[in-house]
């Protein structure tokens, strides 16, 4: 799991790619083009996850179709074929296993694999190594005293791959969600801009580990978009022993695979009055406690929460902290109304999300 001195360590490079980004919205502003925020969002994500997950330098914003991206990119819109295919493998993995479904095209699984076994390979070497995601994943395959503890190199693949599938898409849409919420919302992206000014500057005008932490309405914007649009809409679980539903007659036995619609939970009005409309203070201290822990839970909930969670949130708030620190967005005249794409098992929006910047000093 990601511990406070684990994310630290990463801190630092995921600002490097964040530089990067900000140089990129600057050239954008200077040329007055409007940003896609939607890949905008992607490109960052694309650099942080390459760099945090495999020590890769993806360059992607010079390059936004590298291979990395492509690949991703290729798993996540691959039309309605891909949606039957991945909804079958999480239904019915052995069956589905048995007819020889791939959850992922035979290119994308060589190309990662190839990746993590030539980056294993150099850190296992001693010769490099670096605060990312492989390196614990290597310092876990070395210093494992049983086999719950050793892994092995196909594991390691596998983990590395999800770790990239998990963070990219779910931190880009996050990402691109909130800003179409604040470019509608100008009061939320100025009650957040100055935050972000006033605690940076009790770090010299700096964005470090300590300020992201303080950010508290920034946080509020973050759960309130996760709330609104939720980017794993749906879990799927397994009962662990019998459990009767209270007040009904209806009990689930053991052994049965249970679907959660987190987005119909996180728009019921009776835990959020108003549920379509955006707003962050549904997320202060006080109103958080009022409500039960499992009617807001896009990561999941309990031991089976989702292990980047951390990570996820941590370079999501950078990236926006970045973003909203020196520049103003606008909903462009050009944008249709939003609307989400309806043949992936994550949620995302159908194409472009174009914002005007504006200096603001």
């Amino acid at each position: 799991t990601f511990t406070s001195g684990k994310m630290k360590h990463m801190f630092q490079t995921v600002m490097d790619c964040g530089g990067e980004l900000e140089s990129e919205i600057e050239k954008l502003y200077i040329k007055k083009r409007p940003i896609d925020i939607k890949e905008m969002g992607a490109l960052f994500t694309t650099n942080v996850i390459g760099s945090c997950a495999f020590g890769l330098d993806c360059d992607a914003f010079a390059n936004p179709d590298n291979e990395f991206r492509s690949h991703t990119r290729k798993f996540f819109k691959g039309g309605l074929g891909r949606l039957i295919r991945n909804y079958a493998t999480l239904s019915f993995p052995g069956l589905c296993k048995v007819l020889g479904v791939r959850v992922f095209p035979e290119d994308t699984t060589k190309f990662y694999t190839d990746v993590v076994r030539n980056v294993t390979e150099l850190r296992e070497s001693g010769k490099v190594k670096r605060n990312d995601f492989v390196q614990l994943l290597v310092e876990i395959k070395k210093g494992g005293k049983n086999a719950v503890e050793t892994f092995t190199f196909d594991e390691m693949a596998a983990q590395a791959f999800v770790f990239f599938l998990a963070g990219f898409e779910t931190s880009s849409s996050t990402m691109t969600f909130a800003f179409y919420e604040m470019a509608r919302n100008q009061d939320v992206q100025d009650k957040v801009r100055q935050e972000i000014r006033a605690v940076s500057e009790k770090y010299g005008g700096k964005i470090t580990y300590e300020a992201i932490m303080e950010m508290k309405y920034l946080e509020q914007i973050f759960d309130e978009t996760l709330r609104k649009y939720p980017i794993v809409s749906t879990l799927q679980r397994i009962v662990t022993k019998d459990y009767k539903l209270p007040g009904q007659d209806i009990v689930l036995k053991k052994g049965t695979k249970v679907l959660i619609s987190l987005y119909g939970i996180q728009h019921d009005p009776e835990y959020y009055p108003d549920p379509e409309k955006f707003d962050p203070d549904r997320f202060t201290p006080e109103n958080k406690h009022s409500r039960h822990v499992c009617t807001y839970m896009p990561f999941g909930e309990g031991p089976r929460i989702c292990i980047g969670m951390r990570f996820g949130i941590m370079q999501a708030k950078i990236g926006m902290a970045i973003m909203l620190k020196n520049y103003k967005y606008t909903l462009n005249s050009k944008m249709p109304e939003m609307e989400l794409y309806n043949k992936s098992l994550l949620l995302a929006p159908t194409g472009e999300i174009p914002l005007d910047i504006e200096k603001v000093n």
